[in-house]
């Protein structure tokens, strides 16, 4: 049987390498790396990052072993803006969550986080709210889309619209609401023609609620998230609308940011709705706008285009939350 024999590597003052010694590369911290005179295939262990690095000619790379990328999300479309005259309450963004066993949007079950790959871009859109008597639009990451909520109905003739995130609540006629979407949000709620009262727009967990003989329906409550670190309630339905009259009640709008008939708009960044017109005593408000909050390894870091994003540490993850923009994501 042959003998396997070792070559020696010459060893030279200040750089003692041998194939038969563990392979010490020289240390700096990322400062000092950075003022060096680099070529490609250089080496260097980061004793900032405690990671062996190398340069490619452009750019120092890490040198490895990451974990699958798995992106837990909580995606909400854009709320929808209340309706007039009397109209009903603007519905949520539609609400998807894949976060721990928490409840996605209609009180469904948790989704599947995502498993992503590194170094390339996602799509990413926050949706708007709607102005008044205007459904919200879709809030979009990767393969995810959260539906813009939809408007609240109004006596013009204006309907809420169908296929939309949450419902939007009926008119003061109790005719023109919508049904949520399934896995995203609740239906509107229902009007009374005999009052000249209307409905609450659908929030995503709970459906909007109907207007009695003296008050506007309040809009359905959102769900509550812990993505963040701490339990926050997002995707509140808007009020309804009530006619101006003696003993007549505006409608609340839902937790988690719904705004109130006549009084104030969705609350940004939750895609909550707004509320709709009360006769005399105030205009239909805007939805909320949409938002994107991601949990994923500290061991990534994130970087955009076009978006505006803030990341904090929560234990051993980071939690990107996007507000703004239309533009790209990507992971290293």
């Amino acid at each position: 049987m042959s003998t396997l024999e070792t070559n020696a590597i010459g060893k030279y003052s200040g750089n003692n390498v041998s194939v038969d010694d563990a392979l010490n590369l020289k240390s700096y911290d990322t400062t000092a790396r950075d003022a060096l005179t680099s070529v490609a295939g250089d080496m260097i262990y980061n004793s900032t990052t405690s990671v062996p690095e190398y340069y490619d000619g452009t750019e120092w790379k890490v040198m490895k072993d990451y974990p699958a990328l798995v992106v837990s999300y909580l995606i909400i479309g854009g709320g929808g803006g209340g309706g007039n005259s009397h109209g009903g309450g603007g519905g949520a963004g539609g609400y998807r969550n894949s976060y721990a066993s928490e409840t996605s949007g209609r009180n469904s079950s948790t989704e599947t986080p995502l498993t992503l790959v590194r170094n390339t871009n996602y799509t990413t859109v926050i949706g708007g709210g709607g102005p008044i008597i205007t459904s919200g639009t879709d809030t979009i990451f990767a393969t995810v889309t959260s539906k813009g909520g939809s408007r609240g109905a109004s006596t013009s003739g204006t309907d809420a619209e169908s296929n939309k995130g949450s419902g939007g609540g009926a008119d003061r006629d109790d005719t023109g609401g919508s049904a949520g979407t399934a896995g995203q949000g609740s239906d509107g709620g229902s009007g009374r023609a005999a009052n000249l009262n209307a409905g609450g727009g659908g929030g995503a967990g709970s459906a909007g609620g109907s207007a009695t003989a003296s008050t506007g329906g309040n809009g359905g409550n959102g769900l509550s998230s812990s993505i963040t670190g701490s339990a926050v309630t997002r995707a509140g339905g808007g009020g309804g609308g009530a006619w101006n009259d003696a003993g007549s009640t505006q409608g609340n709008g839902g937790s988690g940011g719904g705004g109130r008939s006549g009084t104030g708009p969705g609350a940004v960044n939750t895609g909550s709705g707004g509320g709709g017109n009360t006769n005399g005593n105030g205009a239909a408000t805007a939805g909320g706008s949409g938002v994107v909050i991601l949990r994923y390894s500290n061991d990534f870091t994130i970087s955009q285009s076009g978006l505006t994003l803030t990341t904090a540490t929560v234990g051993d993850d980071k939690v990107t939350t996007i507000t703004a923009g239309t533009g790209t994501v990507s992971f290293s």
